[in-house]
């Protein structure tokens, strides 16, 4: 059984991101050692909340370089929410630098008549890379749960696996590169549809063993 290494930096809802990985048929170990991200198949990054004290909790507890030597060996790794945005160089919500492992900046929703933020609820993703293992077995555009009233802006266009749109925005709502996999909504709360992004991801890693 492959074994997850769940990253508790304070910021994540770390039972309901474990729950979905058991019932996808991993081992979860929720763990802030740099060690235990080593000795792990894959790691997940969890993230509810704001952009700063995300990255300033991750560098109180030294977490930054093994997050980015394990990324760098290619293990299987996928961040969800805030745990995507601090993948990023810097977010309009805050001051503090981010992670800088993806370029580009985390952006707030503009206003306009009639749309809600935070963005909350279910909504369709568009994919953009359709082939990408951690969409397989979904419909072309599944409905899953969000949460969040800022979205990343990659440099790159090459590294959008989806899209989302609320209102006329049409933002990312996921990314892929390699082995580095991140998703802006909530797959733990997105029922059939996130368990089968788990399990998906839990396929990867079984894969890298």
């Amino acid at each position: 059984m492959a074994e997850i290494a769940v990253i508790d930096y304070d910021m994540g809802n770390l039972h309901s991101a474990c729950k979905g990985l058991e019932k996808a048929g991993a081992k979860p170990k929720i763990t802030h050692r740099g060690e235990d991200m080593e000795k792990a198949d894959g790691i997940v990054l969890p993230g509810v909340g704001a952009f700063d004290p995300a990255v300033e909790n991750l560098r109180r507890r030294h977490l930054e370089e093994p997050i980015k030597e394990a990324i760098a060996a290619g293990k299987p790794f996928l961040g969800i929410c805030v745990g995507m945005q601090i993948l990023f160089d810097s977010s309009e919500e805050g001051k503090e630098p981010g992670l800088g492992i993806i370029p580009g900046k985390v952006r707030r929703f503009s206003s306009e008549p009639n749309i809600t933020i935070p963005h909350m609820g279910w909504n369709k993703l568009e994919f953009t890379q359709s082939n990408l293992p951690l969409w397989e077995q979904l419909s072309p555009s599944p409905y899953v749960y969000f949460v969040h009233s800022y979205y990343v802006d990659p440099a790159e266009e090459s590294v959008k696996a989806a899209t989302v749109t609320h209102g006329s925005q049409e933002v990312t709502a996921a990314i892929a590169r390699d082995n580095l996999m991140a998703v802006q909504f909530h797959p733990e709360k997105s029922s059939n549809n996130g368990l089968q992004i788990l399990s998906n991801f839990v396929s990867l890693v079984h894969g890298k063993e």
